[in-house]
């Protein structure tokens, strides 16, 4: 049964690189999904699949009931693109002006499209159900996945796993860690009031930027003198935005950034000394402040049991040979908040090409991947449903 599953994937590839690629020439960011979760939800209605739209906002969540007892299954894609201006020169180009997948998310939601047909042809045969959930907004603060699960997308799911590629791994290989895989996001931004004036009589403000400049080398000595070194931890300023003219002391600055932590007790420390620090290089300055700190996606948590089954299924897949990759990231994903709610593994494919010139990384204006990932993820999507009687 197997062979014949793997022969129909790979004789839908040619229609998953057709819809990937119609998904890349018509991108549409976190948050104005519109024609995306039409095209899915039309795709799996047509398979005979139960669809639910608007899920949580603008998310799709197809169901498929198997004709053996077992367990009900997750499977998650993502489908939002990112607000970049795509500079590859390839046929299926963004057609979009400041917006591209540039993440993969396109590719994520073919594959699982075509994880839905290929099952819907043998629904008789598949223990348990199938959930699919076609996730909006995972790019953005707040995502998708919170207000779906509030709308009821996890629903009488026993587990739930997802699936990335990854433009920085070649095609073939693949990566999965039990515990901690990626690390939680906290965003945050300071505003600091000051005084402005003539650049030529500094004394006479009180000068933002200045305090700005200061406390962005403060805040660099958080991870180096507050958090054990062996918990990994970032805080990383992304923007710092004040003035606009050579002679002239404005009255504010504006700093924004991430925070990117694994331990619980590690992302509190930074919170706490963040505000600290903030409030006392302010003070100093005699400059006022506001600080918001946003805390998003907890780390994702790897089950141990489920990941080993999964890192047996790709062995039976792909040989014993096959590349396997155990480190986390320090990248954030709002998977982990299902996992909040179940049992659940997140695991990444290879998907680098250089002959393809696909080498670019994440979030890149020239970002592309070997669309055969899509054939691995497929593969061992497949096999996790059928044989989720193990777990």
């Amino acid at each position: 049964m197997m062979e014949n599953l793997d022969k129909l994937l790979h004789e839908l590839y040619p229609e998953l690189v057709a819809f990937r690629r119609d998904l890349h020439m018509h991108p549409e960011i976190s948050h104005q999904e519109v024609h995306t979760p039409q095209k899915i939800a039309d795709y799996l209605e047509a398979l005979g699949i139960d669809v639910r739209t608007n899920v949580g906002g603008r998310g799709v969540v197809g169901t498929l009931k198997g004709g053996k007892p077992g367990k009900t299954i997750a499977l998650r894609a993502d489908f939002d693109a990112l607000p970049i201006q795509d500079e590859k020169e390839v046929t299926y180009k963004s057609t979009i002006p400041g917006a591209m997948h540039a993440c993969g998310h396109d590719l994520h939601t073919a594959a699982l499209l075509g994880v839905a047909n290929v099952l819907s042809k043998f629904r008789e045969e598949i223990p348990g159900n199938v959930v699919f959930i076609h996730q909006f907004a995972e790019e953005a603060t707040p995502g998708g996945a919170k207000p779906m699960i509030e709308d009821g997308c996890l629903e009488d799911v026993d587990v739930i796993y997802g699936a990335h590629v990854m433009s920085t791994d070649p095609l073939g290989t693949f990566s999965v860690k039990e515990g901690f895989a990626s690390s939680a996001q906290d965003d945050f931004q300071i505003v600091i009031r000051g005084k402005g004036g003539h650049g030529s009589e500094p004394h006479l403000t009180v000068d933002p930027l200045v305090t700005g400049s200061q406390l962005v080398v403060n805040l660099q000595q958080i991870v180096s003198r507050r958090v054990n070194p062996q918990q990994a931890a970032a805080v990383t300023v992304g923007s710092f935005v004040s003035g606009g003219a050579t002679n002239v002391i404005p009255d504010t600055a504006v700093i924004k950034g991430t925070v990117r932590t694994y331990d619980v007790e590690a992302r509190s420390i930074i919170e706490q000394a963040m505000k600290h620090i903030t409030k006392s290089t302010c003070e100093a300055a005699g400059t006022t402040f506001e600080l918001e700190y946003v805390k998003d996606c907890p780390s994702i948590w790897n089950d141990p049991e489920l990941t080993k089954h999964v890192e047996e299924i790709v062995i039976d897949t792909f040989g014993s040979d096959y590349p396997i990759k155990h480190t986390p990231m320090m990248g954030s994903e709002d998977f982990s908040f299902y996992q909040k709610e179940i049992p659940g593994v997140y695991f990444t494919v290879g998907g680098g090409n250089p002959e393809l010139n696909a080498v670019y990384p994440h979030h890149h204006p020239k970002f592309d991947v070997d669309e055969r990932a899509m054939l691995d993820i497929g593969r061992i999507f497949i096999r996790l449903v059928l044989q989720n009687t193990r777990n």
